[in-house]
């Protein structure tokens, strides 16, 4: 009970390949725990409370854009300082929302969690809500898969970034772009429907409309701490705690540092793919249960020192990602 989780230590070989992973660990871990810990399963259900807070965080960072733009443009500093410390991680925070909405984790209705996934986004300037839904989905049913998973890198992006610190401190800084870039490498992930037209028209009225109302310095604020929430930021290293193990044993890590309370438990990350239809208030609660599960697997304490790490150590490297091979009946 009171070990302490290890910390992944990476361990890359010449070779720049990616890592591959071994067998269906989420899956088997599951069935493993719930044979030891049946009552996990009481855990399972929904939070509808998650929609207040997303109200709550959507109204301020609505209300501060509102004081930025009518303060006017010559205070875009002062937009962009308090977007790196504060207007992130309420966005980083809103992208929880939309994940757990994702899996229909708010309210019983699907109608009802993809409106609050909408509402979720409507800070975020560009719409990546119903993007995310479909690719999110597909990175649990297809994780590690190179021709479905958009979370792992495109070989060409390992290649460029390679072992560089300032290549990967580029890296980080525009990872929203290569994260588009590589849905044009992954199939059947792109929505084209009505609710994907309700995203982009949503959030194009809402930047508009504050824009038209108050000024652009909104916009600003806006888009920065959508930026930044992804970017080159202590948030942006989840995106490398997440996967990027090294370890083919093990193709998921934890975060367990202070930042969960705002970020919402995201760093619990093996214990969502184990039992994806957990809320993330509960999440802590399945370590809690059966920690001799998840205390002894790769986790960090901290995002800033990952993300200095991963950056300043050659060692470390976009390769260090764990892939699995497509499966005979794909495609």
């Amino acid at each position: 009970m009171n070990s302490l989780p290890r910390t992944v230590e990476f361990d890359v070989d010449e070779e720049e390949t990616f890592v591959p992973a071994l067998g269906d660990t989420h899956s088997t871990r599951a069935k493993m725990i719930l044979k030891a810990h049946p009552e996990i399963r009481g855990l399972i259900g929904r939070n509808p409370w998650t929609a207040a807070i997303m109200a709550l965080y959507v109204s301020t960072q609505l209300g501060l854009a509102a004081a930025f733009g009518w303060a006017g443009l010559s205070w875009w500093w002062l937009a962009l300082i308090v977007a790196y410390g504060f207007g992130a991680f309420l966005n980083h925070a809103l992208y929880v929302v939309i994940h757990d909405a994702t899996h229909n984790l708010i309210f019983r209705s699907r109608f009802a969690n993809r409106l609050v996934l909408l509402a979720a986004d409507l800070p975020s300037v560009l719409p990546g809500g119903m993007g995310f839904r479909s690719c999110h989905l597909a990175h649990h049913s297809h994780l590690g898969e190179m021709e479905r998973d958009t979370d792992i890198p495109s070989e060409w992006e390992a290649r460029l970034v390679g072992h560089s610190a300032w290549r990967k401190a580029l890296w980080f800084l525009f990872f929203p772009v290569f994260q588009l870039l590589r849905v044009t490498r992954v199939r059947g992930v792109v929505p084209a429907d009505g609710w994907a037209v309700a995203n982009y028209a949503a959030n194009a009225a809402v930047a508009l409309g504050l824009a038209y109302a108050f000024g652009w310095n909104a916009v600003v604020y806006l888009f920065a701490s959508f930026w930044f929430a992804l970017s080159l930021h202590p948030l942006g290293a989840r995106w490398v705690q997440e996967h990027f193990t090294g370890d083919e044993q093990h193709d998921t890590a934890n975060y367990y540092g202070p930042l969960n309370g705002i970020a919402l438990n995201i760093g619990y990350h093996n214990e969502h793919h184990d039992f994806p239809s957990i809320p993330w208030n509960k999440l802590p609660e399945v370590t809690r249960i059966a920690p001799e599960f998840y205390l002894t697997l790769p986790s960090h304490r901290s995002w800033t020192k990952l993300l200095l790490t991963f950056i300043l150590d050659p060692k470390h490297s976009l390769w260090t990602r764990t892939v699995r091979p497509e499966p005979a009946s794909a495609g």
